[in-house]
């Protein structure tokens, strides 16, 4: 059964009547995670902007508003969401232009300037919501200096809605840049790509974004323009003079030779990274999301070639790894991976159907954090009708 509530009152009755529901906006990250034979909770209806005031650098719209009209609105205004929320539709085989500003937070959704300005739970500042108990609550305000306790609109961010039906959601926005543009380092391989970006993230040079992509995949962006040579990008934003001087700066303490992609260019480069399009294939290959402490991205990299075809490019310095595995999703071999170098979290974002069944989508938690999790969920939803099954 598919409910369509128009109102937070209806989303109540809804939730009130504990049956089991599988909660989606546009559906547009619905292939991520455990497939669910619930009733749908579908909050595409519940949209509007309940208030936007630019001065304030604040705006609240419901949670089923859709992400490209809230973007729209605000470049009107010369403002943004500063985390730059990825687009999943191209990698999920789907259409652009999807998804809802309630899924952006529940997925704690970010893009390539999360170095410098965070995921949405960073921007976050009151959420309204339905718990599993058909209660309506809210959290926070209008300012970031507004928690006392726990801070509620933080803790629904990542949870995928498995803790609460978020019907209204306030963020704070901030002023977009005046131009940008990338410094382009050219054949570097992936340990000298990701020294080059730690020196640059080190530097007073203010990058905004680092990523490398390797040979096999730099020619699947800019329409080919970088094919054939591996490229390690630096996105510097700002005012046009201070972003001319910081890229000067920037390839003076380098001392390797660069190019520089004008403003345009730039755009569509961090647009394509941030929507992981060299591997919006339209293929069922899984593609793994994975995080790790950046000097160690290049490094499992190369250690999970030794055992499987994979091809891989660098987000966040190296700390975001985007894996294309050409067979199985090998989920045992990741994950073992990344605990022998230390920790980090891999999400399996798209596999077929039968993968999915037989791999859990998200990294697995220790004893005690799953405990501390369980409790969680059991004073939110002690009924367990959200989103149930959908993580683990």
């Amino acid at each position: 059964m598919m409910y369509t509530p128009k109102n937070t009152n209806e989303t109540i009755e809804i939730t009130q009547s504990r049956s089991p529901l599988s909660i989606i906006g546009h559906g547009s990250k619905r292939a991520i995670g455990n497939a669910s034979s619930a009733d749908t909770l579908d909050l595409s209806k519940l949209t509007g902007i309940n208030f936007y005031e630019p001065e304030e650098l604040v705006l609240s719209a419901k949670a089923g508003t859709p992400l490209a009209d809230i973007e729209k609105l605000l470049a009107k205004s010369g403002q943004q969401l500063a985390f730059e929320p990825m687009d999943y539709g191209f990698l999920l085989g789907g259409k652009s232009n999807k998804g809802t500003i309630g899924g952006v937070l529940v997925t704690n959704t970010s893009g390539p300037r999360r170095l410098k300005s965070g995921a949405a739970r960073d921007h976050i500042l009151g959420v309204e919501a339905v718990s599993g108990r058909g209660e309506l609550f809210k959290s926070g305000g209008r300012v970031m200096k507004n928690v006392t306790g726990y801070d509620l609109s933080k803790g629904l961010a990542g949870s995928w809605g498995t803790l609460a039906v978020i019907t209204d959601v306030t963020f704070k926005v901030l002023p977009a840049a005046e131009t940008e543009v990338t410094l382009l380092l050219r054949g570097l391989d992936d340990a000298q790509g990701a020294i080059a970006m730690a020196a640059s993230l080190g530097s007073s040079a203010e990058v905004s974004s680092a990523a490398h992509l390797p040979y096999t995949v730099a020619g699947s962006v800019l329409g080919g323009a970088l094919k054939g040579e591996s490229a390690t990008l630096l996105r510097i934003e700002g005012f046009p003079k201070s972003v001319s001087y910081r890229v000067e700066q920037l390839a003076k303490l380098l001392k390797i030779p660069s190019d520089i992609l004008p403003e345009k260019q730039s755009r569509i480069l961090w647009r394509e990274i941030r929507d992981v399009m060299p591997f919006a294939d339209s293929s069922e290959k899984p593609v793994w999301r994975v995080s790790l402490p950046p000097m160690s991205g290049h490094a499992f990299v190369a250690a999970l070639r030794l055992h499987t075809g994979v091809d891989a490019f660098y987000d966040w310095q190296g700390g975001l790894v985007w894996l294309r595995m050409e067979g199985e999703p090998e989920a045992a071999l990741v994950r073992g991976l990344i605990s022998e170098l230390g920790g980090g979290h891999a999400t399996l974002i798209r596999a077929n159907a039968e993968q999915r069944q037989l791999n859990a989508t998200f990294q697995p938690q220790a004893s005690a954090l799953a405990a501390l999790t369980q409790r969680i969920k059991d004073q939110f939803d002690p009924h367990g009708i959200l989103n149930a099954g959908r993580m683990l």
